[in-house]
């Protein structure tokens, strides 16, 4: 039924029969009249959070900085924790943490793993060079900021943060640490890709270098996978697996729960006696890998090389499900080929055999690319207090990252996969 209302108002009131409403809610009053403008609600202002720079990863709950990590298991609290409190990674050992967080209404909202160190080792990105142009010229290159896992050359978030105001604000309050003077440089190591972009737009200087990953095009088996390469390289894979049995070789892979405390006492005589061969000082401790491995779980795989039932060498992958990491490695014996059966070959298979999608196979080697790992570059960005040494920094990196692409690009040229068989992003 439609009711005329006064005509002065010109209001049609609307009333709807056999509706149990109420009154107000029966009639609906269309005003003929021009309606009269809003002003549209304001847009939502980013409200930076507080930083700080005097919480301690101690002081933060595990499961507050774990939900921040996202499964990354580097980056997990406990994994992190094990190289503090074993003094790894500590004062003494030149890794002093300095860690930045960001906090709303008293709940973490983004962190730095930052640390200021007193030199250059166990960061896989080398910048010795640097550090002796400063000698040179009078200056001090230490303490240095690096944002980085400790001893760990893989890629990960380095600003953690849910969105682009708290990351930039997180970045600001280290990059303040190198504007006055205490710090001579802040150096973001293994970033990912996208990371490395917002530090690129936020005036780093990029750097690149080459690591070697694996990546599952679905190959059913191992063997599968062979069929793959081109017939010499297959066969020479076929043979080194073969001579390793011939000598009485074979290998154990076994996952975090299934390991004793034996086991880890033999992985670290071999991780030890492999840096001792190599004239250089173990990064870790017994008691670090067996925090690490209570940590990270079945996330852990350890394969273990034996000869006549006797222990030979172990081999440490870590795990999230999707990707696997080559980690570290050692033998007490030197056999030909153990080092690529026990690093390469049988994470691989492992990958395989789980669907796991990439197998990391960690810093440098070139021999790697005839194992069917491709070569791809990763991201750090540095921030150089000194003008006259950014500059110069920048020209070398920008002249490094030239040959950075022309090095993979050639490499990928020397591929062992048949020309169709490739892995689309090997």
């Amino acid at each position: 039924m439609m009711v005329a209302d006064s005509p002065s108002r010109n209001v049609v009131r609307t009333t709807f029969p056999g509706l149990r409403l109420s009154p107000a809610a029966a009639t609906i009053s269309l005003s003929m009249r021009a309606p009269v403008p809003r002003p549209a609600p304001p847009l939502p202002v980013p409200v930076s959070p507080v930083i700080r720079d005097d919480v301690p990863l101690g002081a933060i709950a595990p499961g507050d900085w774990d939900a921040l990590a996202a499964g990354h298991p580097f980056l997990r609290h406990a994994f992190l924790q094990a190289l503090h409190e074993t003094g790894c990674a500590g004062p003494s050992t030149g890794w002093t943490p300095r860690y930045v967080t960001a906090w709303e209404g008293g709940r973490l909202v983004g962190a730095i793993p930052l640390y200021a160190k007193a030199h250059s080792y166990g960061e896989y990105v080398f910048d010795w060079g640097w550090a002796d142009a400063y000698r040179r010229h009078g200056m001090r290159y230490y303490p240095k900021l690096v944002a980085a896992v400790p001893f760990t050359p893989v890629a990960g978030p380095r600003l953690i943060g849910r969105d682009a105001t708290t990351r930039r604000a997180l970045l600001d309050a280290a990059l303040a640490r190198v504007a006055d003077g205490s710090h001579s440089s802040l150096h973001v190591l293994f970033a990912t890709e996208a990371q490395a972009r917002e530090l690129d737009a936020a005036g780093l200087i990029a750097r690149r270098s080459v690591q070697f990953h694996w990546t599952n095009a679905g190959w059913r088996d191992f063997g599968d996978f062979l069929d793959a390469f081109s017939h010499d390289k297959r066969k020479k894979i076929r043979q080194d697996r073969r001579k390793l049995a011939e000598r009485g070789v074979s290998f154990e892979r076994r996952r975090g729960g299934e390991l004793s405390g034996g086991d880890w006492a033999f992985f670290f005589r071999c991780y030890e006696a492999t840096y001792r061969a190599h004239h250089s000082t173990p990064y870790l401790t017994l008691e670090c890998f067996e925090r690490i491995g209570a940590a990270l779980g079945d996330d852990v795989l350890m394969v273990t090389g034996s000869r006549d039932g006797r222990p030979l060498c172990a081999a440490l992958d870590v795990t999230d499900g999707t990707t696997m990491w080559g980690r570290y490695w050692g033998a007490t014996d030197y056999v030909p080929g153990l080092h690529f059966e026990a690093c390469y070959y049988q994470a691989i298979e492992h990958c395989i055999a789980r669907g796991i999608t990439r197998f990391e196979g960690g810093a440098q080697g070139v021999h790697k690319l005839a194992r069917g790992l491709a070569p791809v570059a990763t991201h750090s960005a540095h921030a150089i207090g000194d003008r006259g040494f950014a500059s110069a920094i920048a020209d070398y990196c920008a002249r490094e990252r030239a040959d950075v692409l022309r090095t993979v690009d050639e490499l990928g040229e020397s591929s062992p996969y048949k020309a169709m068989t490739m892995p689309d992003d090997a």
